[in-house]
């Protein structure tokens, strides 16, 4: 097995390890169930103090979970005398020699139920019996569940997915499971806590996400597994719109059964729709049948000239769940719009006014300096 990657993490206690103790150790090792991983560790205790019974005592160094400490158990140790936990016998095991300060710890084939905190212990003699409190191990055992179904998600159909958490490394546990996600708003909560979920996807559905979470039943150990939902549906809320000569804006056709344009006008019509897979968008001359020649095959149509007379065109919108048209009449009238050609005409008529009050300033500015002029050499030209 592979040593998963190890997460060191400052835990910041407020306890501190009396003088003369120290331990540096991993406090924070995440690793896959089913993985080994290896925690460095060593450390240090007042072995120079004076005390004339630690050259006879035995140097004896422990791992113990913390939430097992009333049981007196290790789950890892050099004492024979000491007793091991049986579920972490023969995975839990010291790497270095505890003579050279080493308390390093070998985990084989993780299980979920490993996760915790640990802390470690030395004892030697009568004077030498320490619990490192200030840093602890905190062990991460992940996995993620799969979500089974059969795809694709047609939007109405009805389809059972499935949540799964498979170890076979670890023991067997009572497992509680839970669904998340917006597909579920409308379902009943009580239907929400089983390993199977009947899911009837709508439109709206698509791209939102669905977490399955799983939990080992009296413990904080918690699991999840998230899907983005690709839901399938036929083409919906078709859309069209206008634009006419020189206008880049699009006018959008809301409830409107025809529209009135002039004869000769350019106009581009614009069709989209809402599906999933995209659909095929068509225009077609009149109320078509299935077999029907569109004269656009795409979003787009362009019609340089209005002709004269009224007409109807469609748009159709198909992907291969369903297929959803619009139509609407072009009204047209004869002539330029009068709107148009008044605007025109009032357009045109502003440069010549303007012209016009420009020159009658100029000329009545000319008068006056000629008249001031004349004044001046008149009546002091004598002088």
């Amino acid at each position: 097995m592979v040593p998963l990657l190890l997460l060191p993490l400052l835990w910041g206690g407020s306890l501190q390890e009396l003088p003369g103790y120290g331990l540096e150790v991993q406090e924070s090792v995440a690793v896959k169930a089913c993985m080994d991983v290896r925690v460095t560790c060593s450390f240090s205790y007042p072995w120079n103090s004076g005390y004339p019974r630690y050259s006879s005592g035995e140097l004896f160094i422990y791992w113990f979970r913390e939430k097992d400490q009333h049981t007196h158990d290790a789950v890892a140790t050099n004492n024979p005398r000491k007793r091991v936990r049986p579920e972490t016998q023969d995975r839990f095991s010291l790497l270095g020699d505890p003579s050279n300060n080493d308390c390093s710890l070998s985990i084989r084939q993780a299980r979920l139920s490993d996760s915790g905190v640990y802390y470690f212990r030395v004892e030697r003699g009568y004077d030498v019996r320490y619990s490192y409190r200030d840093k602890k191990l905190n062990l991460l055992v992940t996995e993620k569940p799969d979500i089974q179904f059969l795809e694709p998600l047609e939007s109405g159909r009805p389809t059972k997915l499935t949540c799964r958490l498979s170890l076979a490394c670890d023991e067997p546990h009572p497992l509680l499971f839970s669904w998340v996600g917006d597909a579920l708003d409308a379902m009943n909560p009580d239907t929400l806590h089983s390993s199977e979920l009947t899911l009837t996807p709508r439109p709206q559905d698509h791209g939102t996400n669905l977490t399955c979470l799983v939990t080992l039943q009296g413990s904080q150990v918690a699991l999840e597994r998230t899907i983005w939902l690709n839901v399938s549906y036929a083409p919906r809320n078709l859309r069209m719109s206008l634009s006419f000569r020189n206008v880049t804006a699009h006018k959008i056709l809301q409830n409107t059964a025809s529209i009135l344009i002039s004869e000769g006008q350019a106009l581009q019509l614009l069709c989209v729709a809402d599906s999933n897979p995209s659909a095929q968008l068509s225009w077609f001359q009149g109320s078509p049948t299935l077999e029907a020649t569109p004269i656009s095959s795409t979003g787009v149509l362009e019609i340089p000239q209005v002709p004269a007379g009224d007409g109807e065109v469609t748009c159709r919108a198909q992907n291969p769940l369903g297929s959803q048209q619009v139509s609407f009449s072009l009204s047209v009238q004869k002539g330029p719009p009068p709107c148009s050609c008044e605007t025109e005409e009032q357009q045109g008529s502003w440069p010549l006014v303007l012209t016009l009050i420009r020159g009658a300033l100029m000329g009545a500015g000319f008068l006056l300096t000629y008249g001031l002029t004349w004044t001046y050499y008149t009546r002091c030209g004598g002088h």
